[in-house]
C-alpha cells in the first residue's frame, strides 16, 4: 500500500497518511538505514563494538536489518534477553540493578555477557555464570555525570547503581570487564570527561580486563553530533590498552528521528481563551517521556512556539489526568476535527514506555519501507488492555 509524506486536505481536513491507522506508531525504514550507517562507520573506524539497547529501541520487526550492521544488543531483563536472543539471534549483554533466582537458569541461557551491579550479586550467580561461559563484569559508578534530570542521573548522592571505586578494592576473580552508564543524549564531549574520571579512579584495573562497556546515552546520530571526534576518542584510548575491548550501547541513537506517531483530532475546545484540540493519544500514556523529562515534541507543519495571530492550539491527551497535555502550537491554518497530528521522533523510549491508563488503546504499529510502503505490524484492543491487569 503506497502512502505519501505530502500533505493535502480532503473535505477541509488536514491528511498525511490517509492509509495509516490511528493512532500508530510509523518507523521510516530509509531513516532507521542512515542511522545504522553512521553507527556501523563509527564502529568501524574507532574499533569498538556497539550494541543496540533494547531498553530504548526495542522495534524487534527491524531486528533483522539492525544485525547487518551493529554488533548485537544489550537488555535489561529476561525479557529484554529473550527477545533478543530469539529476533536478533544474538546472546546479548545483560545488565540488571538485580537478577532474580526464579529466572537466572533462563536468562542466562541467553546471555553472552552479564553485568552485575554489586559484589553480592556477582558472588550469588559467580558460579553458575562462569560454568555457562559467560563473560562476567560490574557496574561502576564514577560518581560523575552531566545529566541535568535527576531521574536519570545515575551518579545522584545514595544511587544504587554501580559500585564506587572506594567500595570496590581489587577486582573479585572472575570478572572481565567494567560497565559504565552515565550518559543521557549527551556528546562526545561528555564522554571525552567521563573517560578522564573512569582513568583516574579505575585506570589501574583496566589493563587486566577484557573488555570496558561504556554504555548508552551517546546520541551519535544526532545533526551536530561531532562523530570525528568521538572516532578519535575511542581511538587514542584504544591505543593505551589495547587489549580492552570498547563497547557502546545507545538505544536512542539507533531510533533517533527514524518515525512519528500518527494522531488525528477527536475534539476542539475552548477554555478560559485557550484553544484545546483533544487528540486519539496520550501524552501520558503514548509519550511518557514528554511529561518525565520532560520535552516539548516537535509536530508536523507547526511552529513550537506560538505567533501571535495564527491558529494556536494547545493539545490535550484523552485519559482524564488533568496533567496529559501539551503546547502550545501555531500552524498557518485553523486545524478541524478529523484532521490528522504528526507527532515527530516518536519510535525510541516511546513504544517501550507504554501504557492502557484509563483502559486507552495502544497505538498500533508499523513502517514505511525503502520503497515508500506502508506495512502495519500489529493492532490492540482490549485483550492487550485486560492482559495487563
Amino acid at each position: 500500500m503506497s502512502n505519501t509524506t505530502s500533505l493535502y486536505r480532503t473535505n477541509i481536513k488536514m491528511i498525511y497518511y490517509p492509509s495509516i491507522p490511528s493512532p500508530c506508531y510509523v518507523l521510516e525504514e530509509n531513516l532507521l538505514i542512515s542511522n545504522l550507517e553512521l553507527l556501523k562507520r563509527v564502529q568501524k573506524e574507532a574499533g569498538i563494538e556497539i550494541i543496540c539497547a533494547l531498553k530504548g529501541f526495542s522495534f524487534y520487526h527491524e531486528f533483522p536489518l539492525v544485525k547487518q550492521y551493529l554488533a548485537g544488543a544489550t537488555a535489561s531483563s529476561l525479557h529484554e534477553a529473550r527477545l533478543a536472543f530469539e529476533e536478533m539471534g544474538v546472546k546479548p549483554h545483560v545488565y540488571s540493578p538485580a537478577y532474580l533466582e526464579s529466572e537466572w537458569a533462563e536468562l542466562s541461557s541467553y546471555a553472552g555477557h552479564i553485568t552485575f551491579n554489586s559484589l553480592n550479586q556477582y558472588h550469588q550467580y559467580k558460579e553458575r555464570a562462569l560454568a555457562a561461559g559467560i563473560s562476567c563484569g560490574l557496574r561502576i559508578n564514577p560518581e560523575y555525570a552531566e545529566v541535568d534530570t535527576d531521574m536519570y542521573n545515575p551518579c545522584i548522592a545514595g544511587s544504587r547503581l554501580g559500585i564506587r571505586r572506594s567500595d570496590l578494592g581489587i577486582l573479585p576473580e572472575g570478572i572481565e570487564g567494567l560497565h559504565s552508564h552515565t550518559l543521557c543524549e549527551n556528546d562526545s564531549y561528555v564522554l571525552e570527561r567521563t573517560l578522564a574520571v573512569i582513568e583516574a579512579k579505575f585506570g589501574d584495573l583496566l589493563p587486566t580486563l577484557k573488555w570496558l562497556n561504556l554504555g548508552g546515552g551517546h546520541l551519535i546520530t544526532r545533526a551536530d553530533y561531532d562523530v570525528d571526534h568521538l572516532i578519535g576518542l575511542l581511538k587514542g584510548f584504544r591505543s593505551k590498552y589495547p587489549n580492552l575491548q570498547i563497547i557502546l550501547e545507545p538505544g536512542s541513537a539507533v531510533g533517533w528521528q527514524t518515525g512519528f506517531l500518527k494522531s488525528t483530532v477527536l475534539d476542539i475546545v475552548e477554555s478560559a481563551g485557550i484553544t484545546v484540540a483533544i487528540l486519539d493519544v496520550s501524552f501520558a500514556a503514548h509519550m511518557p517521556d514528554t511529561l518525565e523529562m520532560p520535552y516539548k515534541p516537535r509536530i508536523r507543519g507547526a511552529n513550537s512556539e506560538p505567533e501571535k495571530g495564527k491558529p494556536t492550539y494547545r493539545f490535550g491527551g484523552m485519559t482524564c489526568l488533568a496533567g496529559d497535555f501539551y503546547g502550545d502550537y501555531s500552524f498557518e491554518q485553523a486545524l478541524q476535527i478529523g484532521d490528522e497530528i504528526i507527532l515527530e521522533d516518536m519510535i525510541h523510549y516511546t513504544m517501550v514506555k507504554t501504557t492502557t491508563f484509563n483502559g486507552v488503546n495502544l497505538p498500533s504499529i508499523g513502517k514505511i519501507d525503502t520503497a515508500g510502503n506502508f506495512q502495519l505490524f500489529k493492532s490492540f484492543g482490549y485483550e492487550s488492555f485486560k492482559d495487563r491487569l
